[in-house]
This record gives C-alpha cells, sequence and structure tokens, in this order.
C-alpha cells in the first residue's frame, strides 16, 4: 500500500530500480527504452559515468550554501558556461531548480524590470493558446493549456493569448507560410493595442512547443516577425526553452534556428539532465543593467536556487551535450527518427502528421486522415497508446486535448542523445504496434 499521492490515484506503477543508457529497469526485470527522456529530460541517458563522477566530487567539498551568504566555484562556472553557449545578447544567468520556477522568474524579472526603468503601468502577459509554461500559478495562467488551467482558472492571474503557430491545422490550403506568419504576427499586434501599447509588458512562447501540440515548430519568419512586433511597442520577448533547448532540437537553444535573441529564456530539463532538480533564467545586459543601476536586487529567490551538487551535475551535462560528437548525433539520429516514422506511420489512416527538429518529434493521432477528424476524447486514445508501449517496452509522452484542450492526441517523443539507429529502429516499431492497438481495442 503506497503512502505517495501518485499523480493518478488507483493505477498501479512499476518500479524503477536502475537505469543505465536509454533504459530503465523495473522491479519485476521488465526493461523500457526511455523514448521520451522522461519528458524531455535524461537528455544522456541514466547513470552517466562522467556526470556521476562529477557530483561525488562536489559533494566531497560542499553540498550546500544559501546564495543569499555565498556563491560557489561551480555555480559560477555553470554561469559562465551557458553564456558562452547562449546567443550574444543573453550575457547573465539566474539559477533555479526547475521549468516552472524559471518561468516564474522570468515573469517577475520582467514585472520588476519596468518597474526599475518607471514604467509601472506595464503589467499584462501575452502568451499562445495550446502552450505550456509549467504548473505553478504563474506559470500556470501564461500557459494555454486548458485542461491544466480549467480547475484553476479562478486564481489564476490575468494573463492573454493569442493563437498558436500550429500550421497542420490553422493553416488553411492556398495561404502560404509566410502570409500564415504575418497574420499571427498581425493578431498579436492587435492584441497589444487592444490591452495598451504601453500596458503590455511581455510576450512569451515556446519556439518548439512541446508537452500541449506535440514538437511543433514555427513557419517561415515568424519569430523573427514576433520580434519586430515586440520590439515596436518595447516588449520584453520570453521564449520558454525549458523542453526544446538544450541540444534538443538540433542546437543547443532552439531560438538559434529562428535568428533572433530573446531578452529573457528559461531553460532546465536538458540543462540537468535528470541528474538534480535544477534550470535557469538567462537574461539580457539591459535587463541586468537596470537592475543594478536601479534597486541593486532582484526582489525574488528561493531555498535551493544555486544549489552546489545541482549546479555541478548540470555543468558536467551541459559540457558532455555541447561536445561536436553529441549534437551531430542528434542531428543523425532526430532524421533517422523522422524517416523511420514517415515510413512506419506516414500512410496510416490514424496518423495525422508527424512533425518536430532534432530529437523532438511529435506524432497527431486522428480518426480520419483526409478530414483530420480527432478521435471522440472520451476513448482517451493518447492515455491507450501509453499503456501499450508500456507493454511492448517503450515509454512515450502521449497527451490529449491537442486540439483545444479537449479534442485531439498526440504523442511525443525526446530519446536521449546518445541512441543509436538500432534503438530508434525499436522506438518506432513499437509505437507503430502500440498505436495501432490502441485504436483497434
Amino acid at each position: 500500500m503506497t503512502k505517495i499521492l501518485h499523480r493518478t490515484i488507483g493505477t498501479t506503477l512499476p518500479r524503477a530500480v536502475a537505469g543505465e543508457g536509454i533504459y530503465i529497469t523495473d522491479s519485476e526485470g521488465r526493461i523500457y527504452i526511455d523514448g521520451s527522456g522522461g519528458a524531455a529530460v535524461s537528455c544522456l541517458g541514466h547513470n552517466h559515468p562522467e556526470v556521476l563522477e562529477a557530483m561525488k566530487a562536489q559533494m566531497g567539498r560542499i553540498t550546500y550554501a544559501h546564495t543569499s551568504f555565498f556563491t560557489t566555484d561551480v555555480a559560477e562556472q555553470l554561469a559562465e558556461q551557458l553564456v558562452e553557449l547562449a546567443p550574444n545578447g543573453l550575457d547573465y544567468v539566474y539559477l533555479v531548480s526547475g521549468g516552472s520556477e524559471a518561468v516564474e522568474s522570468a515573469l517577475k524579472m520582467a514585472r520588476q524590470y519596468f518597474v526599475e526603468v518607471g514604467q509601472p503601468q506595464r503589467r499584462h502577459i501575452i502568451a499562445r493558446r495550446q502552450s505550456y509554461h509549467g504548473n505553478t500559478i504563474g506559470a500556470l495562467a501564461t500557459g494555454g493549456n486548458a485542461w491544466r488551467r480549467a480547475q484553476f482558472k479562478p486564481i489564476l492571474p490575468e494573463t492573454h493569448h493569442v493563437s498558436p503557430c500550429y500550421a497542420y491545422r490553422d493553416m488553411p490550403v492556398g495561404e502560404t507560410p509566410e502570409d500564415y506568419a504575418e497574420r499571427l504576427a498581425a493578431e498579436l499586434e492587435a492584441k497589444i493595442i487592444e490591452l495598451g501599447t504601453g500596458k503590455v509588458m511581455a510576450f512569451v512562447a515556446e519556439p518548439v512547443v512541446g508537452a500541449t501540440l506535440g514538437a511543433v515548430g514555427p513557419v517561415a519568419d515568424y519569430f523573427k516577425r514576433v520580434r519586430q512586433v515586440c520590439d515596436k511597442y518595447g516588449i520584453l520577448l520570453i521564449l520558454d526553452e525549458v523542453m526544446c533547448g538544450m541540444g534538443r532540437t538540433g542546437t543547443m537553444f532552439a531560438c538559434e534556428q529562428e535568428g533572433i535573441v530573446p531578452d529573457l529564456v528559461t531553460i532546465a530539463k536538458g540543462m540537468g539532465g535528470g541528474f538534480q532538480p535544477i534550470g535557469a533564467l538567462m537574461l539580457s545586459e539591459k535587463i541586468y543593467r537596470a537592475f543594478a543601476e536601479g534597486s541593486g536586487l532582484f526582489q525574488h529567490g528561493h531555498t535551493y536556487i544555486g544549489h552546489p551538487v545541482a549546479a555541478a551535475a548540470a555543468n558536467k551535462v551541459v559540457e558532455i551535450v555541447r561536445r561536436p560528437e553529441i549534437m551531430e548525433n542528434v542531428i543523425k539520429m532526430g532524421e533517422c527518427l523522422q524517416a523511420g516514422l514517415d515510413a512506419a506511420l506516414g500512410q496510416s489512416p490514424y496518423v495525422g502528421d508527424i512533425r518536430g527538429r532534432g530529437l523532438f518529434r511529435g506524432v497527431e493521432i486522428v480518426a480520419d486522415k483526409d478530414t483530420q477528424q480527432p478521435f471522440d476524447p472520451a476513448r482517451k486514445i493518447h492515455s491507450r497508446i501509453k499503456k501499450e508501449a508500456m507493454k511492448r517496452g517503450l515509454m512515450c509522452y502521449p497527451m490529449g486535448g491537442t486540439i483545444d484542450g479537449v479534442n485531439g492526441d498526440h504523442v511525443l517523443l525526446a530519446p536521449p542523445y546518445i541512441i543509436q539507429a538500432k534503438q530508434i529502429d525499436l522506438i518506432v516499431e513499437r509505437l507503430a504496434e502500440s498505436i495501432d492497438a490502441a485504436v483497434k481495442s
């Protein structure tokens, strides 16, 4: 009898007892391919010896020092490495303990920035429908995941939402990607004008949408247009790369592929690889200077920020991920995964779209391929796929409510960066079998 309040009550979860490379073993001896990296976390797989050694070494020095009293060498080294890797203009790092914490920090930092520069009237946040930015109150309010928001809506702070860049569903036949991007940018601008051009403080978006939409990337020059709109009205651009960043899409930062630099960017998951809870908020020089030349502090903080052992783990994870052979493998195996999914599922009557970048791929499930009609949500196809996949020794990340928070199903794949072609083949084979079994049950 468990004393844990699990995410879902009444289910019996297998007990993980060991992890090695891309595999997890349970207490019954069953072995699972970690095809989703948990929740796009385990970028280097499990039990990586170099990361474990870095953590042990740090434990031998100091395990905790509160950041109101001390900094540590390892935290400083991690920040320096992140700034070195980030797009030019992201010059400072605020360390946190996870993705939701990073987004909360970004929202508060954006607000304080405008107070510091004498624009306290700026308070509105604009984000996108069908986005996900975390589960704390501010992050949940910012996100557009309708199902997660629903019961908490009465206590969520005000946030405004515009359309996602979701070409499979929302770009009609005959509209070019460039025209679609222009239309979405115009919608954002119209929302800013509606709220008051001097009252909006930030626009928040995932460069490649993860959990809620399933690896949906932007079209054409969408983000360049968004950056232009933000600059026109003096609005901060916050990019959430908690899931899609740190090499997941084939570059260290997903926004590199869009040719833009945000004012703030959140990172987590792949930053620590699951070895310790950690995340970060990276900020521009102008935000840092506003604080440094104003109040002299960021009025925010958590107990475990800058945790030395977490910083040691992340420092080594980032060092390994940035090695040329790792990023080359992300790109090569990402192409292999896309090709395998196209071959196995491209003609399936139950698969509407296969998309993504690098080792971040999504498969959208439909009842009718021609009309894009989703399955009745009462069937919970995504839950059935997960159960069938686990039976076959595959961990994947299915979600429902893809279209509007109620309708639609997709599966997200985010395997470790160390995966090889034969293991990709197994993921594709087991996923194809799982989808077929789920829709026919």
